[in-house]
């Protein structure tokens, strides 16, 4: 199959499934290669997305927790909870991205998203939350609250 290739452009779910039988059965000469590329290479981004979506849930939820104290209740900690295993599972699926997860400059651009979201829902001005984020790799993977 070539570049043009209806099927993938119809349902890419049946498309997958066609290819990974074809690769099953070991016609690599009908593989369609270029989309199997492409397919590859969005696996690996999709991966990071969903890291960075469940690290923006925690680090809003932990803004939160922190700044309006008030409110810290069992469901925000539930939150918390469940964001920190979506994330150990993420890293669990793909230990690869550990190292990214933990590097400053992931954490400080998923945090600014976090801090914007925060404000919206509490209500607070952005100004609220610190430009930066205080909270480190390892204490986002930790079972810790800020105080």
């Amino acid at each position: 199959m070539n570049a043009n290739n209806p099927l993938y452009e119809a349902d890419a779910a049946a498309w997958a499934d066609f290819y990974a039988d074809v690769l099953r059965q070991r016609r690599f000469a009908d593989i369609d290669i270029e989309h199997l590329i492409e397919k590859l290479e969005d696996m690996g981004k999709s991966d990071r997305r969903i890291l960075e979506s469940h690290l923006v849930v925690l680090l809003m939820h932990l803004l939160k927790w922190q700044y309006q104290s008030g409110l810290s209740c069992y469901s925000r900690k539930l939150s918390i909870a469940n964001a920190r295993q979506s994330i150990s599972d993420a890293l669990k699926d793909s230990p690869s991205l550990k190292p990214r997860f933990m590097q400053v400059s992931f954490i400080e651009r998923t945090y600014s998203k976090a801090r914007r979201l925060a404000a919206i829902e509490t209500g607070f001005d952005l100004l609220i939350f610190p430009e930066q984020c205080s909270y480190a790799g390892d204490q986002l993977l930790a079972d810790w609250l800020p105080l």
